[in-house]
């Protein structure tokens, strides 16, 4: 397929503040590209919602934004969701869709260890999926896994309303040191895109840690894809970031200066 001059919009989905972690590394690799953030508010959490309801949730939601907005290619942005419905969401629209995994192959790549945390919500440790990838790529690595049902909220909290979170990571890091093999853990995935958000709050907590998440690799993704599609971009032109909230709740202030100071607009729908 011949290239052609194209401005790309992006969609980036998720429940909540956790497509910003994603939108940030492709917004880093591609500044050109123009990226529409979702943040299904209402249904935040995704990692607590039964798999068969999350996928007809999410399949209904996707459908009503890309009946209002052009789009040519759609993240989703979390790992739970991803482990769960991406096959239905690939049969139902017609974009290329890009969804986020943990980070394990890298991670495993990256330990000297071979001792790696596993940082997640409850859903997506439990599913087959994670499962899957611990055997494909790190077979031979210890796996200490958390499942923290609290630290997607806290952030959540921190970003929407500045809430502070202290308490929450020092009971992460309390459930990693009651591994036995703590003191050797090296390197932690981020499983959940909430958490490269605070990032810089874990490291101090844990320093000498190295802390693996998803945003790169799928910006990559997202590169290749672009090029799949025959689509060039226009790099002297740097492309529009903007929002779209569902749900009731109106937009905090706290969220308000942050989206500002990232330069991503708000977006009336």
């Amino acid at each position: 397929m011949s290239a052609r001059q194209h401005t790309l919009r992006v969609l980036i989905f998720d429940s909540g503040v956790g497509s910003l972690s994603i939108g940030a590394a492709i917004h880093d690799l591609l500044p050109e590209v123009e990226l529409l953030y979702v943040m299904d508010h209402d249904g935040f959490p995704y990692g607590e919602w039964d798999e068969a309801k999350l996928t007809a949730h999410i399949c209904a939601t996707i459908e009503q934004v890309l009946s209002a907005h052009h789009v040519d290619l759609l993240v989703m942005a979390c790992n739970s969701a991803s482990t769960a419905v991406l096959p239905a969401l690939r049969k139902q629209i017609t974009i290329p869709v890009v969804g986020v995994v943990p980070a394990i192959k890298p991670a495993a790549a990256l330990s000297q260890s071979g001792v790696i945390g596993l940082l997640a919500t409850p859903g997506t440790v439990s599913r087959p999926y994670t499962a899957q990838l611990i055997q494909d790529f790190a077979a031979n690595c210890q796996i200490i896994a958390v499942g923290s049902r609290e630290l997607a909220p806290a952030v959540e909290n921190y970003i929407w309303h500045g809430q502070e979170l202290d308490a929450v990571l020092h009971k992460v890091k309390t459930a990693f040191s009651q591994h036995p093999e703590f003191a050797h853990m090296d390197t932690v995935v981020l499983a959940c895109t909430h958490f490269p958000l605070v990032a810089k709050q874990l490291s101090t907590l844990m320093p000498n840690i190295n802390w693996v998440d998803s945003g790169q690799a799928i910006a990559r993704r997202v590169a290749f894809l672009i090029e799949q599609l025959g689509l060039t971009t226009m790099p002297d032109k740097l492309a529009t970031q903007s929002v779209i909230i569902l749900g009731e709740e109106p937009i905090s202030a706290s969220l308000r200066c942050y989206l500002q100071a990232n330069n991503i607009h708000i977006n009336a729908g």
